[in-house]
């Protein structure tokens, strides 16, 4: 099976699940179910619930067990992205190439949606840790880490420091801090929770984790370069946002080719890591890797 087959069957193994999970029912508020469902479900990679099922996986876990968290790892990425696309945030129009939330149900019930998705992710961790008490150390400990990474200390934290340095001069540093937690946070916990979930060893979570902070970072730089050069057909989305917002990207620093060079320091590091897993089936993620420096979506 070559990568973009395994990652198109791991793709449909969380559709299902999120078809499953999701509220459904005849209710008064409807609309913000059907909102939540509009988002889910206008396309995406599913990078960040593959990888929570593949890290489960690669440590010697059954994927079954982290299912429920893999889903819950989504709908927190599309209530981040049901956010950014507002008019305060990032005022966009398109996302996974269909009209965003707030142009499809209006603002407030988008911001619901966020709220509903966000919180309705926390509910599924939660329940799926009740149902299983007698392993719930883990799965606590798996819920501690993505809640960490979408708060104030990871995701949301990025996002303030993002906002606050608009059409603002920064330094690398800052710029390394917005990303690292904006995007990066949320990907990294999406492979320890996965591992914490499977059981891995100490050794094998510190090295996880490492690999983690080197392709978020890596797929964040990737974004910028194709919010430059990519194609809107491809993207889903407007391209040259972040030029027109003046937002600073690794762009800013290093230009197109440094920032190539940047990805490929970073695929490279993230390789090396994942080859100290001997005895393992490590191939999706080596290839995951090499992908970063190509993706064109």
């Amino acid at each position: 099976m070559n990568f973009k087959e395994e990652l198109y069957n791991y793709k449909e193994i969380v559709e299902e699940e999120l078809h499953r999970i999701l509220p459904k029912g005849s209710s008064l508020q409807d609309k913000v179910f059907e909102a939540m469902e509009y988002s889910i479900f206008a396309g995406g990679k599913r990078l960040r619930p593959i990888l929570t099922l593949k890290t489960c996986e690669l440590v010697g876990g059954d994927i079954k067990a982290a299912k429920s968290f893999a889903a819950a790892l989504e709908m927190i990425h599309t209530y981040s992205l049901i956010h950014d696309d507002l008019p305060a945030m990032d005022d966009d129009n398109y996302r996974r190439g269909k009209l965003t939330n707030h142009k499809v149900f209006g603002e407030g019930i988008a911001i619901l949606a966020g709220d509903g998705l966000l919180n309705y992710a926390y509910e599924t961790m939660i329940n799926h840790t009740l149902n299983n008490i007698n392993e719930s150390d883990k799965y606590i400990k798996a819920f501690c880490e993505i809640a960490k990474a979408a708060g104030v200390y990871g995701m949301i934290g990025g996002q303030v420091v993002d906002i606050l340095h608009e059409k603002k001069s920064i330094d690398e540093n800052t710029l390394n801090y917005i990303h690292m937690h904006k995007t990066s946070a949320l990907i990294e916990a999406s492979i320890i929770s996965g591992a914490l979930i499977g059981g891995a060893t100490e050794t094998e979570l510190e090295q996880l984790r490492a690999y983690g902070k080197a392709i978020g970072l890596c797929f964040q730089i990737r974004d910028d370069i194709l919010d430059k050069i990519g194609d809107k057909s491809k993207l889903g989305k407007d391209i040259g946002s972040d030029e027109g917002k003046e937002k600073a990207t690794y762009l800013s620093f290093y230009g197109i080719e440094g920032s190539i060079g940047k990805t490929k320091e970073l695929s490279n590091e993230a390789i090396n890591i994942m080859n100290k897993f001997e005895n393992r089936n490590k191939e999706f993620f080596i290839n995951l890797a090499e992908y970063l420096l190509v993706r064109e979506d």
